[in-house]
C-alpha cells in the first residue's frame, strides 16, 4: 500500500546523509561525469501507449481529446466515440508481441552509440517499468513486461551505459481537455486513475510561470516516483522534459538532484541529471537543447536531444526521416562545440524498429567505425570550425537544413591528434584549412605550431599536403558519405 508520508521521510532521510544538501549552493559542486562527457553519443526511446494509434506524434493522448483537432477527428473515425473508447483502451492493444531488447540493445551498439535512455514515463502517465506506485504501468497492463528493468540489463550486456527519462509533470495538464465533453475522462478522478488529475490546461503550455501550475499533493507524488525510478533501475542519467522548469517545482527540483546525487555517491559511481531552459541552476546538471544546438563553442558539457523523425518522437505511419549524412553532421558540430548527441527511435507498437529508423542507425555505426576516434574521448579545440555555413542557436532547429559545403571544417582533439572534418566531401578533392595557415604571429592567427603529419581516416591513402599563408592544403581521391575526418599530428 502507497504510503507517501514514510515515502518522502525516506527521501528526507537520504538527504540528510548527505554529501549534497537540497540548495544550490550545496549541488553547485556537482561535476558531469567524465564517462558522459566522453560517450558524445547516445539513443533516445520514445516508446509507449501512445506508439498504438502511431498517429501525428507522441502527443495523441493529450490532442485525441481536443475537439476540432485531427487526433480527435482520427480518433472518432477509427475507434468511435471517446466515452466508449478512450486513451485506456489502448494500453490491451499494446501487446509488443516482438520486443525483443537484446535486439534493441545490439543495434544501438552497432550504431555506435555509447548510452541508451528510454522513456520511463511520458505525459501520459503509462510507466514502461514496474511500479510499486500504480498499476497503469507497462510490467501489469499492456505487453506486461518491465521495459526499462529488461532493456537496462540488455543494454549493460553491449558494454552501453543505461539513462532513464521523466515526463511525468505535464501529466498534470496533458488531459485534461477529457473533460471539455463526454469522454471516459472523470470529472475528478482518483488518485489511482491514469488520468489523474486532468487539470485545465494552460493555453501556453510554455508558460510556466504564469500558468496554474502542480500542486503539493500532485508534486510530492512525482517526487516520490522519480526517487522510486532511481532506486529500482540505477539510471546514470536521469532526464526531463521543460515543465520541470516550473516554479511550483523549483523546491522539488533540489530535492531530487540531492536525493539522486546521494545516491550516486553511495553507489560510488558518476550520474548527471538532464534539463531545458534554466530549470536547475547553471552547474548542477546537464543543460540540454531540444531539437537544436549551440552556435558557438561553449566553456561547458551540454547535450542535444533530436529525433530521426522530424515530425514525431514515436513511430507514426507518416514519419518523415532525416538522412543519415545529416544526422552526422549534426553529430560532428556538436561535439566540436562541447557537447554531445542524443538521438532518438521510436518503435512500432509491435516492437519492432523501421527499416528507416534501422537504415539511419546503421549508417551512422558505419561511419563512426571508420571516424569515431574524431568523436569519442575528444575534447575541444581552440575553436570549433570553420567555413561559411552558419548554424542556428537554440531549442527546435533541427528542420533547418544547413548546406554544409567542403568549406566547412569541424575540429576535435585529443593528445597530438587533431581532427579536422570536412563536412561535405570535396568533389575536386582539394581541401583548405584556413585556421591551420602559416605565417607570423599576428592577431586573429589561430595556430602557430607545427603540423607533421596528415591523414584521411578510412584509407591507407597517403594525401598531398602542404601549409603556407591561406592554410593547410590537402588533397585526396577519397571520399565518403558523411563527414570527410582527415587526423592531423601536431608537433
Amino acid at each position: 500500500m502507497y504510503d507517501k508520508t514514510a515515502a518522502l521521510r525516506r527521501i528526507d532521510a537520504v538527504i540528510a546523509q548527505g554529501p549534497y544538501t537540497d540548495t544550490w549552493e550545496s549541488l553547485t559542486g556537482w561535476q558531469p561525469p567524465k564517462w558522459y562527457r566522453n560517450a558524445k553519443f547516445g539513443i533516445f526511446i520514445h516508446w509507449g501507449v501512445y506508439s498504438v494509434p502511431a498517429f501525428e506524434n507522441e502527443w495523441y493522448p493529450r490532442n485525441m481529446y481536443i475537439e476540432g483537432s485531427k487526433a480527435f477527428e482520427h480518433h472518432v473515425k477509427t475507434y468511435g466515440a471517446h466515452k466508449d473508447f478512450g486513451y485506456k483502451d489502448f494500453i490491451p492493444l499494446f501487446r509488443a508481441e516482438k520486443f525483443d531488447p537484446a535486439a534493441w540493445a545490439a543495434l544501438f551498439r552497432r550504431a555506435g552509440a555509447r548510452y541508451v535512455v528510454p522513456v520511463a514515463e511520458h505525459h501520459d502517465g503509462f510507466q514502461m517499468y514496474k511500479s510499486e506506485l500504480s498499476r497503469w504501468n507497462a510490467a501489469e497492463m499492456g505487453l506486461k513486461r518491465d521495459v526499462v528493468g529488461e532493456l537496462k540489463a540488455a543494454v549493460e550486456a553491449e558494454g552501453m551505459t543505461l539513462g532513464v527519462s521523466s515526463h511525468r509533470i505535464e501529466h498534470w495538464f496533458f488531459m485534461g481537455h477529457g473533460k471539455d465533453f463526454e469522454s471516459d475522462i472523470p470529472q475528478n478522478p482518483d488518485r489511482d486513475d491514469l488520468y489523474w488529475p486532468s487539470m485545465a490546461s494552460p493555453e501556453n503550455t510554455d508558460d510556466v510561470f504564469g500558468a496554474p501550475g502542480p500542486d503539493e499533493e500532485f508534486l510530492d507524488d512525482w517526487l516520490v516516483r522519480t526517487c522510486e525510478l532511481i532506486d529500482r533501475y540505477r539510471p546514470r542519467i536521469l532526464y526531463f522534459d521543460w515543465w520541470i522548469q516550473h516554479a511550483n517545482a523549483k523546491p522539488y527540483l533540489k530535492k531530487l538532484a540531492a536525493y539522486y546525487y546521494n545516491r550516486a555517491a553511495e553507489w560510488g559511481v558518476e550520474v548527471a541529471i538532464d534539463y531545458k531552459h534554466d530549470a536547475f541552476l547553471f552547474g548542477t546538471a546537464v543543460p540540454d537543447i531540444e531539437r537544436g544546438q549551440m552556435a558557438d563553442i561553449k566553456p561547458y558539457f551540454w547535450q542535444t536531444d533530436t529525433a530521426i523523425a522530424l515530425n514525431s518522437w514515436c513511430y507514426t505511419e507518416n514519419n518523415d526521416f532525416r538522412p543519415a549524412a545529416d544526422i552526422l553532421c549534426d553529430l560532428v558540430d556538436i561535439v566540436s562545440k562541447n557537447g554531445c548527441l542524443l538521438l532518438n527511435v521510436g518503435p512500432k507498437a509491435d516492437g519492432t524498429i523501421s527499416e528507416e529508423d534501422t537504415a539511419v542507425l546503421t549508417a551512422i555505426g558505419d561511419w563512426l567505425a571508420v571516424n569515431g576516434e574524431a568523436i569519442y574521448d575528444t575534447h575541444v579545440w581552440k575553436t570549433f570550425g570553420e567555413g561559411p555555413t552558419k548554424v542556428q542557436d537554440g531549442h527546435f532547429s533541427d528542420a533547418v537544413k544547413k548546406n554544409f559545403t567542403s568549406a566547412d571544417f569541424r575540429f576535435t582533439a585529443k593528445g597530438d591528434k587533431l581532427y579536422a572534418a570536412a563536412m561535405k566531401a570535396s568533389e575536386s578533392g582539394e581541401y583548405c584549412i584556413r585556421s591551420l595557415r602559416m605565417q607570423a604571429h599576428t592577431a586573429g592567427t589561430v595556430f602557430h605550431g607545427l603540423v607533421e603529419r596528415v591523414e584521411v581516416l578510412g584509407t591507407d591513402e597517403a594525401p598531398v599536403w602542404t601549409r603556407d599563408a591561406e592554410g593547410l592544403h590537402i588533397r585526396t581521391d577519397f571520399s565518403a558519405e558523411g563527414p570527410v575526418v582527415f587526423r592531423i599530428t601536431l608537433g
